[in-house]
């Protein structure tokens, strides 16, 4: 496996070697990467992984400096997994002037639910991600990436990106992993102490719950949704949103269609100080 660190380095090692197969990550990497990583070299002539924590889509208050950074582990896990090459930039090296052109992703799509409560982080998302592009697929012209369905809204403003700007980029999205009590696995799982593990699943039962109350009670959907929120607020946690929508736009199911069309529940909530999120399609 190789480790390269410069845009340059990274072109002069892929050339020549087929249709590259990408899964961009922020490292820290747990199996729930590691999925994704397995899945890419189905799929690709070359696997590579990136490793960078993206100062663009943390907010000012959020945990870009502590966010768990685990560089030698995560690059002993990749060449475990069959990686061919880790693309491990530093800011310089990604951004190596201020990054002044960003992507504006659609509204309707990016300020809602993850992006109302975080404003601007799809913008940086959508900024890292096409920069990225640029420097894995620029010398093959294409090529395959793979992303996780546990950041469900992230997938589908990736996809979005990619179909507007026609990029020749295979968008592969792969189902959440999951502990072996269907937590779904996170970086950001490791801030919990030993009572909030514990406590952590409470998130993907009132999906369930909520999910179930769509489909079979009848009542108005805004309804289930407060209980949902209700709920778990009562156990202690601090939820920003518990809701149902649409799978392929997000945008809310129309009166009446909720007990048929293609609907996933998703949700995002504090407990303590660690800010969870989670989804399930239904």
């Amino acid at each position: 496996m190789q480790i390269v660190q410069s845009i340059d380095a990274l072109r002069q090692t892929l050339a020549g070697r087929g249709r590259p197969a990408f899964v961009p990550t922020m490292g820290n990497l747990h199996e729930g990467h590691l999925s994704l990583v397995r899945h890419a070299r189905e799929h690709g002539d070359i696997t590579v992984a990136s490793i960078f924590v993206n100062r663009l889509q943390f907010l000012p208050h959020e945990d870009f400096d502590s966010y768990p950074r685990t560089f030698e582990a995560d690059c002993a896990t990749l060449q475990a997994q069959g990686c061919d090459v880790v693309f491990a930039p530093k800011e310089q090296d990604l951004y190596p002037q201020p990054q002044t052109f960003k992507l504006q992703p659609n509204p309707a799509l990016a300020d809602i639910l993850e992006g109302h409560f975080r404003p601007g982080f799809f913008t940086g998302v959508c900024t890292v991600v096409m920069k990225l592009f640029a420097c894995v697929f620029g010398t093959a012209g294409g090529g395959v990436a793979v992303f996780g369905k546990k950041d469900y809204q992230q997938l589908l403003v990736i996809r979005h990106m990619v179909q507007q700007f026609a990029l020749p980029v295979q968008i592969i999205g792969v189902d959440t992993e999951r502990a072996a009590d269907g937590l779904a696995l996170s970086s950001r799982n490791a801030y919990l102490n030993a009572e909030q593990r514990a406590q952590a699943l409470a998130l993907h039962k009132q999906l369930q719950w909520l999910a179930h109350q769509v489909r079979t009670s009848g009542q108005p959907l805004a309804q289930s949704e407060a209980q949902a929120m209700q709920r778990l607020a009562d156990l202690g946690w601090q939820p920003d949103y518990l809701t149902v929508r649409q799978r392929d736009n997000l945008l809310p199911p129309a009166q009446g269609d909720a007990s048929q069309t293609p609907l996933v529940a998703l949700g995002a909530a504090k407990l303590g100080t660690t800010r969870l999120i989670d989804n399930l399609e239904f």
